[in-house]
């Protein structure tokens, strides 16, 4: 099938980059072709073959447009609004969400992850959340904020995923997704590089085609019940099987056998790679299943032998046990005699007490006799020391009252011996003028 030359065309004139095929991808309904574009895919093709994420992009953005052209068909056919079981819708969120996963770094805690479990490998696979590309959204377009806003304040939204698909579809809903996403490819280089590794589907020209896919959307109606939904779970497959008998291009010229022929090898191209695409989902799924499978055998192996642990510690302890109970029963035994021992003991120092004790009631009788005679004569004492101080007292005041005494009779002494000094005095000199006379 490597040397096959595959018939394809894109709907825009102006993108040579998405008229060009591969081994892997899906190309689009087949038109006719000149010599010179079937030689210039061809030349494409094998250098299309060297860039695994060329590769992607083509498949993604050929799968887009089918999955839009089946909602938009499907939604004008029936006439009628489209809600949450209608599945080409659920197709389309699918594929919108492996096209923002393309090329997306990881996070941060993915890379501690990673390192420290680094034979869980599957489990990292969809562990890229592109919420924080969404949020950007609101500091470029300022619309957008009502509906950021609204999906923060949503209790049933548990992760980053379920936020990002919820935002996706009030934005579905109000016919502002292909607004929203061109501006964020437009501005790619200064917001989205950070998000995105080079070669990635938003940071390319197929981002932009996608981008102008997305816009005949709006001429449907959907309502979603995004409360009520589920929107945290894994992120689901394509199923290919519904555009495997894609129709032929109702430009074809009937009369032109030779186009025809190439419409039907396109489509039978067409085919081969869905399916092809479909078995490589299948393998990936099962390859994630077999090493959740492995995981959960060596989780049961290492439960097993933690069981065989725990009943070998069982054992130990149930023998620990028999062995605490026989240990138990000595000890016991012992611990009766003693306590024998300690009541013979005890009555013994019982006897010694009771002898004890009434040698010392007679004891403390005799002194109790003596402590009352000697109260009575230390009252006597008392009294008399009483009497002894009144008098003490009363001979002091005496004392004071005789030395008081002295004292004026001292100074009545003076008195006199001076009134007598006078008199002598006087009487003298009467004297005198007596024997004048």
């Amino acid at each position: 099938m490597a040397d096959e030359k595959p018939k394809q065309s894109h709907d825009e004139s102006n993108s040579s980059e998405n008229k060009n095929g591969c081994e892997n991808s899906w190309p689009e309904p087949a038109v006719v072709q000149s010599k010179t574009d079937i030689n210039s895919s061809a030349r494409s093709l094998r250098y299309q073959r060297r860039d695994p994420k060329t590769i992607e992009r083509c498949n993604l953005l050929n799968v887009s447009k089918l999955i839009i052209k089946e909602v938009i068909d499907s939604s004008l056919s029936h006439g009628r609004m489209l809600d949450d079981n209608h599945v080409p819708l659920q197709q389309f969120f699918i594929v919108l969400e492996h096209v923002l996963r393309h090329g997306l770094k990881r996070t941060f805690y993915a890379l501690i992850f990673k390192i420290r479990y680094k034979s869980k490998k599957s489990l990292l696979r969809d562990r890229r959340d592109f919420w924080c590309v969404l949020e950007t959204v609101e500091k470029l377009v300022p619309e957008a904020s009502e509906i950021t806003t609204s999906v923060r304040e949503m209790p049933n939204l548990k992760t980053p995923l379920g936020k990002a698909r919820a935002w996706l579809r009030l934005s579905l809903m109000q016919k502002s997704l292909a607004d929203y996403l061109k501006v964020l490819c437009e501005r790619r280089d200064q917001v989205l590089s950070e998000f995105y590794e080079p070669g990635a589907m938003m940071l390319e020209d197929e981002g932009m085609v996608f981008t102008g896919l997305l816009v005949g959307l709006n001429v449907i109606d959907c309502n979603m019940c995004i409360k009520e939904e589920d929107l945290d779970q894994p992120m689901g497959v394509i199923d290919f099987s519904l555009y495997l008998n894609n129709r032929i291009n109702d430009d074809l010229s009937p009369d032109n056998e030779s186009t025809e022929t190439k419409n039907k090898m396109a489509t039978i191209l067409d085919q081969k790679n869905y399916l092809e695409e479909l078995n490589r989902h299948l393998n990936a799924t099962v390859t994630n299943l077999q090493q959740k499978l492995e995981s959960v055998q060596t989780t049961n192996t290492l439960l097993k032998e933690d069981l065989a642990i725990a009943k070998n510690t069982a054992l130990d302890l149930q023998d620990e046990n028999d062995r605490l109970k026989a240990d138990q029963g000595s000890i016991v035994d012992d611990t009766k005699k003693q306590l024998e021992a300690a009541k013979q003991d005890i009555e013994t120092e019982r006897e010694t007490y009771k002898t004890s004790r009434e040698g010392l009631d007679h004891m403390y009788t005799g002194l109790k006799k003596q402590l009352e005679e000697e109260t009575h004569v230390r009252l006597d004492v008392e009294k008399e020391l009483e009497l002894q101080i009144s008098m003490k007292q009363e001979m002091e005041m005496a004392l004071r009252i005789l030395e008081k005494d002295i004292h004026e009779k001292q100074d009545t002494m003076i008195s006199l011996r001076q009134q007598l000094e006078e008199i002598k005095g006087i009487n003298l000199e009467m004297y005198q003028k007596l024997q004048h006379f």
